[in-house]
């Protein structure tokens, strides 16, 4: 996950993915098949574990609470001293050949599925009253899952967890309010 999280997919290469695996090639093709089914174990190890906070954000008692935690999540986890800077779904595959459209595909797919989920919690949000009628769940679950990407990059890029919090915190003060 963490050769992956550090040099995408394509520049993980089988090298560098055997040895943080600490098995040869041919373990490694018994174990997982090929390279992309090692990434697909990889970001299925990274949705349970630091981007884990997604599920728990969903859980909060408020819409408000949900984006906080959403945020406050990713510039953890996007900026943590012993992990790669950035975020495994975000980076992964978007500069990648014809070769790497699949992984592309399945990140993408793996982003608008976390937007998928946000939309459904801030619709819950509307019905039960905890956003203003008005509100456009999409529209909010676009706003926050983009902020979130936005930091991962800005993080990969040497942007401090103090500046992206104040960032984040920055852009929930326009939280419409019930």
């Amino acid at each position: 996950m963490l050769a992956f999280w550090e040099h995408g997919y394509e520049g993980a290469s089988l090298a560098t993915l055997t040895e943080a695996m600490g098995i040869s090639a041919k373990s490694m093709y018994a174990a997982f098949g090929n390279k992309e089914e090692l990434f697909r174990k990889a970001l299925e190890r990274y949705t349970e574990g630091p981007s884990a906070y997604l599920a728990r954000a969903l859980e909060e008692p408020t819409a408000l609470g949900v984006a906080t935690a959403i945020l406050a999540g990713v510039v953890r986890t996007t900026t943590r001293p012993a992990h790669p800077h950035g975020c495994l779904g975000v980076q992964g595959a978007l500069a990648a050949s014809d070769a790497g459209r699949e992984v592309r595909d399945l990140l993408a797919a793996w982003r608008n599925d976390g937007c998928s989920r946000l939309r459904e919690r801030f619709q819950r949000a509307v019905d039960d009253g905890d956003l203003p009628p008005e509100s456009d769940p999409r529209l909010l679950a676009r706003y926050v899952t983009t902020l979130a990407f936005g930091i991962a990059v800005q993080a990969a890029s040497g942007v401090g967890r103090a500046e992206l919090q104040e960032m984040a915190d920055a852009a929930l003060r326009t939280w419409p309010l019930p």
